[in-house]
């Protein structure tokens, strides 16, 4: 190799460190949701809010028609002890939506992780992704929702924003059935909430 050939390869190589060292990496943005819930008693409606934390991890940019994977990671939570003066026994039969975001169609999604909220599962139609979880969680006790884990083929141009579902009461984004004690013994109440405000979480620019 001449010693011409060797310098040239060598600045080639200084060159491309910035390049390999700057290009958009996927990044975890943590985020909390505020859900405006409100619960089905026989004294009447009974509202209420809850929070819940999570990382969401999206490339900065992809390329038209490329895959990405955004994870949505939920932090341990608490079911709460009591709300409005109703003790809650347990919580079970709960289902989070996510919309699959614009500009890009859905491949698959895996779900891992997760504790004490028995048996999971995602299923995606007309573009929203619910993932439920049977229970029962006892009231007061901790709680981790599993990961999601959604791969994506961009479309052609725009961004894709991760956002959650829901925009009221009559359209949630979080549903459960709360089981309280009341002066009639044991009660069902069907809850229904949606994130409020509702933000853009994550957004993946196609370019």
């Amino acid at each position: 190799m001449t010693s011409t050939l060797r310098r040239a390869l060598s600045i080639a190589a200084l060159v491309a460190v910035p390049i390999v060292a700057f290009a958009p990496l996927a990044a975890a943005v943590p985020t909390t949701v505020n859900f405006a819930c409100q619960g089905s008693t026989p004294a009447g409606p009974q509202n209420f809010t809850l929070q819940q934390n999570a990382e969401v991890t999206a490339p900065a940019t992809v390329a038209p028609g490329g895959a990405l994977t955004i994870v949505i990671d939920p932090a341990p939570n608490t079911i709460p002890g009591s709300v409005n003066g109703y003790t809650v026994r347990r919580v079970h039969t709960m289902a989070l939506k996510v919309p699959i975001p614009a500009n890009s169609t859905y491949v698959s999604a895996t779900l891992s992780g997760g504790s004490n909220v028995g048996t999971t599962n995602i299923s995606v139609a007309n573009g929203i992704a619910t993932v439920t979880a049977t229970g029962p969680i006892s009231g007061g006790a901790t709680f981790e929702l599993p990961t999601v884990t959604a791969n994506l083929t961009a479309g052609p141009s725009g961004t894709i924003q991760t956002k959650l579902y829901g925009t009221g009461y009559t359209n949630p984004g979080l549903t459960f059935t709360a089981v309280v004690r009341s002066f009639l013994g044991d009660i069902n109440v069907p809850t229904k909430c949606y994130p409020n405000p509702n933000p853009v979480i994550t957004t993946t620019t196609i370019a």
